[in-house]
């Protein structure tokens, strides 16, 4: 412990994105000392990939829109398998949280009479997106970043977090290493939050970043939280799929709010071929319909290109399979084709998809606003993850909190484009909120020096492999590949049982991963050290897919393909044995107050 510096605060916040960012706010604002531990540099975290808007029942542009409505539209694409109050309070108070950072320096898209606009998006009755452009992440995390600067919050960079520190029950801290210069230090607090984002690189083809390894939901799982919901993966419609350099970089849900549509190698628009009963009654049934929905006529109802992303992604899946995919192996998205509509098209694009438009001619030498985009299916965003309070967003575990994607409930089997960022504020505020209520009320728990000399030499384990012939790297590329290929958009119970003995194997592969070198920014190190949380979350998911045995929502049974009454009142939640093993259970869902009952069957009139 001699050469390790110590850290002492209220409340830690690891991750930087928007759900972290907002906690160290809030928890600030409470009085707390906050230190914030972010894995890249600030503002570099993946919220800025977030590109289409954030949904807020603000009624700017249709006011018909409520949060009543949001809330039911919410839960509907859940599958109702979501936890009704996170639902609740995030349709509520997303429009308040949006309200906030434009009164922080947000420059939002604006209605010709000055409001903050909002655009159509897939799942959502009305346009709810506040926007903008196709930068919203961006903007989102520029205006937090800058309050934040403000607040004195001490920020620690590019530094990765290997364990969570326990004492008497509760997490009272953890251990992180500098990734340039391979420094350990150990931080003592009240509380922590989890704000890490997602597990995406768990898979072959994402459109997550680098840091997507599931630490959040590995550190929490160790930690003796349980997870929940996590055979609830959901695969993005739209990425790219040539050239192969940028396969999975995301192409945002806003190309078909603004009018964009899928067509097959034969010019079909084939998405009118396959509307679920649950949402004919709200989607057009021709394509003049749907194109009076895009320019605003409230008395039209939405294309089909805007139904739910696990239904928009198994359709792009059956075109391809059936041979009617473009030539790189996804189908065609046109935006171009407004030229047929609008005058000035072309600008009218570029103005409203800037990045978009940047995006495919420097990547893909393709002009959107002139030839359609290829596009299939990318690993985008997974629905389950540590399981919280609806109000507190306390795990099970006491003084250990979570917000955002890595936080499990709100979305259900499901989520719908836009609710992740305001996900992000909604919660990241009450994160931060009780996190320093409880450090306030709690004290610190003051971790064990032998906690954290154990966490640093379990960290150090692949330098001392000298004998060890595994190359992490070979290792993370084929958990990639089995996942992709057997636990991915189709699933069958032959193809998940091989993935979890494969997960099996991976794992004795992964202890006999050595590195050379020093600890000085050496990636290989990081690599052997992300093993285990990736292997954590993708045997959570396998084990928790093979469990459901049913088709609902993102988890597609080729096997099982009809939803099951029985799983349509069940969650999955996972958790770890004492003798170290993986253990899934089913939990019935907890019942609906009787006031948000009838929120929703008015909302399927």
């Amino acid at each position: 412990m001699a050469d390790i510096v110590t850290v002492e605060t209220d409340v830690i916040v690891v991750g930087a994105g928007g759900a972290g960012l907002r906690a160290a706010v809030e928890a600030r604002a409470q009085g707390a000392s906050v230190v914030l531990i972010c894995k890249s540099l600030l503002g570099k975290a993946h919220t800025v990939m977030a590109e289409g808007g954030m949904a807020a029942a603000m009624a700017n542009v249709d006011d018909r829109d409520d949060w009543r409505t949001h809330f039911a539209d919410t839960m509907r694409g859940g599958q109702y398998l979501n936890n009704w109050k996170m639902a609740e309070n995030h349709a509520r108070e997303a429009p308040d949280r949006v309200r906030e950072l434009e009164a922080w320096g947000a420059v939002f898209d604006r209605t010709k009479t000055g409001r903050i606009l909002q655009r159509n998006f897939g799942g959502h009755r009305y346009p709810r997106l506040a926007h903008v452009g196709d930068r919203t992440g961006l903007e989102l995390i520029r205006t937090l970043q800058d309050h934040a600067i403000h607040e004195s919050i001490d920020v620690h960079m590019e530094m990765t977090v290997v364990s969570l520190l326990k004492e008497d029950g509760r997490v009272c801290g953890c251990v992180a290493y500098d990734r340039e210069r391979g420094r350990f230090k150990a931080f003592r607090a009240g509380a922590l939050i989890l704000a890490t984002g997602g597990i995406g690189k768990a898979f072959r083809i994402t459109s997550n970043s680098w840091e997507y390894t599931g630490d959040g939901h590995a550190l929490a799982y160790r930690a003796g939280a349980d997870l929940r919901d996590m055979e609830f993966v959901q695969f993005h419609p739209t990425g790219m799929v040539w050239p192969l350099s940028v396969a999975g970089i995301l192409v945002t849900e806003g190309v078909r709010g603004e009018g964009g549509v899928l067509r097959n190698s034969e010019g079909k628009r084939f998405m009118f071929d396959d509307i679920p009963d649950l949402y004919k009654h709200q989607t057009a049934n021709n394509e003049e319909e749907g194109w009076r929905y895009v320019t605003g006529d409230k008395d039209a109802r939405r294309p089909p290109e805007l139904l739910t992303r696990d239904h928009v992604a198994r359709c792009i899946v059956r075109e391809i399979r059936e041979g009617r995919g473009s030539p790189h192996g996804g189908v065609y998205l046109d935006i171009g084709w407004l030229r047929e509509k609008m005058t000035d098209s072309e600008e009218h694009i570029k103005r409203k998809l800037p990045s978009m438009y940047h995006q495919f001619k420097e990547l893909a030498g393709i002009d959107i606003t002139k030839e359609a985009m290829e596009v299939g299916p990318t690993t985008h965003y997974v629905m389950g993850g540590v399981a919280v309070d609806g109000d507190t967003q306390m795990s099970t575990v006491p003084g250990l909190f979570a917000a955002g994607e890595c936080a499990g409930g709100l979305h259900g089997a499901n989520r719908l484009g836009g609710n992740s960022l305001s996900d992000l504020v909604v919660f990241g505020k009450r994160a931060g909120e009780h996190a320093a209520k409880f450090a306030k009320e709690h004290g610190s728990g003051g971790a064990s020096d032998a906690s954290i000399d154990g966490a640093i030499k379990e960290a150090l384990e692949p330098f001392e492999r000298s004998a060890g012939n595994e190359n992490p790297y070979q290792v993370q590329r084929d958990l990639q590949l089995m996942m992709q290929a057997k636990v991915g958009i189709v699933r069958t119970e032959h193809e998940m049982a091989e993935a979890i003995e494969g997960i099996t194997a991976l794992k004795q592969r992964a202890a006999n991963c050595s590195v050379d070198g020093n600890r000085e920014y050496n990636p290989g190190w990081h690599t052997a050290l992300d093993l285990k949380n990736l292997l954590t979350v993708a045997e959570a998911i396998a084990r928790s897919a093979i469990e459901r045995e049913e088709s609902r929502g993102a988890h597609f049974r080729e096997d099982k393909p009809e939803k099951d009454e029985h799983w349509g009142g069940r969650n999955l939640v996972t958790s770890m044995q004492d003798d170290g093993s993986m253990r899934v259970r089913e939990e019935p869902t907890i019942e609906m107050p009787n006031e948000l009952k009838q929120i929703i069957e008015e909302n399927q009139l």
